[in-house]
C-alpha cells in the first residue's frame, strides 16, 4: 500500500514538474532559466502554498496564510505578487508595521504602481491621524446637486439638511415648501410637501430623540412634527407672542430631557417647548448684565448648554436649560451674518454668510473651515453627513455642496476587497469595503458606484445585491475579566451580561470569553442560553495575571467570520494586572480589531478611572465606554454596536476567465466611485480544484 502511495504522489509531482510553460500564469519561475520550457520543482511547490495562502486568508484565517505566504517565498524569494499578498495577511491580521514593510519591498521591485503606493500612504498615515472631527480642517468643494434636472426644477433655495445613518440626506427646500429625500448620490428619492394645506416657508429641519422630525416653518409660525419618513403627524406652536407661540421660527435644537429649543425670529427670543409640544417658557430679553437677542438665529445644545447666535450682534452666547444667562461664547462681532448652529463631536459649526467656522465649545476658538466666495452667497447650514462630509445648503445661490477634507480628497477612497466567494464558480461573490482615508465607513453607494473588473474588461451579470450597514443585529463577545480584582463585583457582573442579553431581543450568538492566566471559551451558542447567567459556572478562576491581550486576540477570532456586525465587550474592573499585555502590543490588538470591523467596548462595574491600556483601546477602536449603573442601564449597549456604520458591500458577477481547472490565479479589479472621489482595489482568486 505504501508504494502505490509513493507511486500515486511521485506521479503528481511529475505532473508539476514538467507542467508547460504556457499554464504558468500565476508567479513568476525565479529558478527557471531563460530559455527552459518548463517550470522547476520550486515554482510548483511555491505555486501550492500560494493557493493554499489565498483561500486560508478569505477563510479568515491570516495566521495560517501568513505561514503559507512565507512558505511560498521560501521557493520563490522576492517574488512581488506573493510579498503583496503577506502584507495583505498582516493587515489584516493586525500587524500594519509588518505589512507596510511587505508592501514597500514590493514597489521597490517595481510591483503596485501607484494603487500599491497609494494603499501604503493611507495606512501609514492613519496609524498617527485621529479619525476624528478636527476643527481646525480645511474642507473644499467635493461634488454638489444639482437645482435643476433636464429642465426641471429639483429644490429650490435650499436652507437646512438633515443627514439619515445610510447616507442619504433630507433638504429643506424653502422656495419650494417641500421637504426632498436625496441619496448619497444626489439622485432625488422621495420629496414631501406636508398636510393638506402644505409647508409654508421650511427652513430648519432636525432629528428628534425619539426618531421623529421636527420642522420649522418661517412664514406658517409653527413647527412640524413629522415621523422618520417624513410623514406629518401634528403641528407645534402657534401665530402670537404668548408662551408656546412663534413668529418667523429659524431654527430649532433638543436637549437630553427631549425639550425643545426654538429661535423665535419675530419676537427676539428663544421658545421652549416640552417633548409633548407644550410651550413651558421663553427667554432671551434684556436681564441683568445680557443686552438681550436683537435677531436670534442658530442654537445648539451641547451636554444641556444651550448655545443661541445672533444675526445683528454677530455672537454666540450661553444659557443653561432654565434659560438663564450664563455668559458669552463668541464675542459680538465675530461674526457677519450667522445662521445655523450644528454639533459635531465637541464644536459647533458656524454658517456665516459666505464661510463655514467650528467654535471650540469650551474654549470659545473659532476657526474658518472654508469659504465660498464673496458673489451671491449665503450659506445658512452645514452637516456632517454619514461619510464624514460637510452638506453645505446656499439659500441665495440656489446650490447645495458637498465638502471634503483636503486630505480625504487627494487621498481618495480607499476600497479592499476582503474576500472573494467562488464556490459556485463561475458565480462569484465579492466583499467589498469602502472608507475614506481616516477610516470612516463610506455608507449608502449604489450599483452604480461599483465598476468589478476581470483584467480590465468590465464584468457580466453585475449586481449589488447587500449592504452590512443595513444589519440590525450582531454577533457578540463578551469578554470577562476573571483577574483577582473582579473577585468583589460579582453581582454586578450578573447583572451587566443579563442586561446584555436581554437588549439583545433573541437576535444574533453569543460567545463568553474569561481573561485568567490563559483565555477560556465558557460559552459559544444563541443568546438565550444565557438569559440566567450566573459567574459561578465559569470555569476560569480568579488570577493574579489575567492575560487580556491573548483573550482578546481569541474573542476577535471568533468574530471574523460571524455576523458582519460583530463586537467585544469587556465587563472589568478597569484594573489591570501585571503581564497583561505581553503577548501583543495595543498597537497590534488595536489594529486586528478595526482592520477587520470589530468593535470594542468596555463596561465599567466599578466608578474608577481604568488603566491606560485599557483606555488605550476603548479611544482607539470603534465601540464606547459605559458604567453598569448608569442612569439609562445598559440597555443601549447593543444597538450602539448595531448603529456602528459600515461600508461592506456584497457584489456578485459571473467571471468569464478560463479557471485551468481550479490552478489558475484569476484577478478581479474594483473601482469605487462617489461624485468626484475614487477608489480602487486589485486582488484574485481560485475557482474551486476539478
Amino acid at each position: 500500500m505504501k508504494f502505490v502511495l509513493r507511486i500515486i504522489l511521485f506521479s503528481a509531482f511529475a505532473c508539476l514538474l514538467f507542467l508547460p510553460l504556457q499554464a504558468q500564469t500565476n508567479l513568476k519561475d525565479t529558478a527557471r532559466g531563460e530559455n527552459e520550457t518548463s517550470r522547476t520543482a520550486a515554482s510548483g511547490f511555491a505555486e501550492e502554498e500560494f493557493r493554499r495562502g489565498v483561500q486560508s486568508y478569505y477563510r479568515g484565517q491570516f495566521n495560517e496564510s501568513i505561514l503559507e505566504f512565507e512558505k511560498a517565498l521560501s521557493y520563490l524569494p522576492g517574488e512581488s505578487l506573493i510579498i503583496e499578498w503577506l502584507g495583505k495577511a498582516y493587515y489584516r491580521a493586525g500587524i500594519e508595521g509588518a505589512a507596510l514593510q511587505q508592501w514597500n519591498f514590493a514597489v521597490n521591485q517595481g510591483f503596485g504602481g501607484i494603487l500599491l503606493q497609494n494603499k501604503i500612504e493611507i495606512v501609514g498615515d492613519r496609524r498617527i491621524t485621529d479619525s476624528g472631527f478636527n476643527f481646525t480642517q480645511q474642507y473644499s468643494e467635493c461634488g454638489a446637486y444639482e437645482p435643476l434636472y433636464k429642465g426641471a426644477m429639483v429644490f429650490s433655495q435650499p436652507f437646512s439638511s438633515l443627514p439619515n445613518d445610510d447616507g442619504s440626506i433630507w433638504v429643506a427646500s424653502y422656495g419650494s415648501n417641500e421637504l426632498v429625500h436625496f441619496d448619497v448620490n444626489g439622485v432625488v428619492i422621495d420629496r414631501y410637501r406636508g398636510p393638506l394645506n402644505g409647508f409654508d416657508r421650511p427652513t430648519d429641519l432636525i432629528r428628534l430623540k425619539n426618531g421623529n422630525l421636527l420642522l420649522c416653518e418661517s412664514a406658517g409660525n409653527r413647527l412640524s412634527l413629522l415621523d422618520k419618513n417624513g410623514r406629518f403627524i401634528k403641528y407645534i406652536g402657534e401665530t402670537g407672542v404668548k408662551e408656546g407661540c412663534l413668529v418667523g421660527p429659524q431654527y430649532a435644537a433638543e436637549d437630553s430631557l427631549g425639550n425643545i429649543y426654538v429661535t423665535d425670529f419675530g419676537n427676539s427670543r428663544v421658545v421652549v417647548f416640552d417633548s409633548d409640544g407644550n410651550g413651558i417658557l421663553s427667554f432671551g430679553g434684556k436681564n441683568g448684565i445680557f443686552e438681550g437677542f436683537k435677531a436670534p438665529t442658530g442654537i445648539a445644545v451641547v451636554e444641556d448648554r444651550v448655545f443661541a447666535a445672533d444675526l445683528v450682534r454677530g455672537g454666540i452666547y450661553e444659557f443653561d436649560r432654565s434659560g438663564n444667562y450664563m455668559g458669552v461664547l463668541v464675542n459680538d462681532g465675530t461674526f457677519n451674518r450667522p445662521e445655523s448652529l450644528k454639533v459635531w463631536g465637541g464644536y459647533i459649526v458656524v454658517c456665516d454668510l459666505n464661510r463655514i467656522v467650528s467654535v471650540d465649545v469650551s474654549t470659545g476658538a473659532v476657526f474658518e473651515n472654508a469659504r465660498a466666495g464673496n458673489g451671491k452667497v449665503l450659506l445658512t447650514s452645514a452637516v456632517p453627513d454619514a461619510n464624514g462630509n460637510l452638506i453645505v445648503t446656499d439659500v441665495k445661490s440656489n446650490e447645495i455642496y458637498v465638502m471634503a477634507t483636503m486630505n480625504d480628497m487627494m487621498g481618495g477612497l480607499f476600497v479592499q476587497i476582503e474576500r472573494v466567494i467562488s464556490d459556485n464558480f463561475p458565480e462569484v461573490i465579492l466583499e467589498v469595503r469602502v472608507e475614506n482615508r481616516r477610516r470612516q465607513q463610506i455608507v449608502g453607494l449604489k450599483a452604480e458606484n461599483f465598476l468589478v473588473t476581470e483584467e480590465k474588461r468590465p464584468v457580466a451579470d453585475f449586481n449589488l445585491t447587500g449592504s452590512a450597514n443595513y444589519n440590525d443585529f450582531a454577533d457578540i463577545t463578551i469578554l470577562i475579566d476573571r483577574s483577582i480584582y473582579m473577585a468583589d463585583y460579582e453581582e454586578q457582573l450578573n447583572v451587566a451580561v443579563r442586561e446584555i442579553i436581554k437588549s439583545m431581543n433573541g437576535k444574533g450568538n453569543v460567545t463568553v470569553i474569561s481573561a485568567g492566566e490563559y483565555p477560556v471559551n465558557e460559552y459559544s451558542g444563541p443568546c438565550s442560553g444565557l438569559e440566567n447567567f450566573n459567574c459561578s459556572v465559569l470555569k476560569n478562576k480568579y488570577s493574579k495575571i489575567a492575560a487580556i491581550d491573548s483573550a482578546i486576540r481569541l474573542s476577535a477570532n471568533d468574530l471574523i467570520n460571524r455576523e458582519k456586525k460583530r463586537g467585544i465587550i469587556f465587563l472589568t474592573t478597569g484594573r489591570t494586572t501585571q503581564n497583561a499585555f505581553t503577548s501583543y502590543s495595543l498597537s497590534d490588538l488595536a489594529g486586528y480589531l478595526n482592520n477587520n470591523s470589530i468593535s470594542f467596548s468596555t463596561i465599567m462595574l466599578r466608578n474608577a478611572a481604568v488603566d491606560d491600556e485599557i483606555d488605550y483601546l476603548a479611544k482607539n477602536t470603534t465601540g464606547s465606554s459605559y458604567y453598569i449603573y448608569r442612569q439609562e442601564g445598559l440597555e443601549s449597549v447593543i444597538k450602539d454596536i448595531v448603529s456602528l456604520k459600515s461600508g461592506l458591500y456584497q457584489l456578485k458577477y459571473t467571471s468569464s476567465l478560463r479557471t485551468e481547472y481550479g490552478r489558475k490565479y484569476l484577478p478581479v479589479e474594483v473601482e469605487t466611485y462617489l461624485l468626484s472621489r475614487s477608489g480602487r482595489d486589485e486582488s484574485g482568486y481560485f475557482a474551486p480544484l476539478e
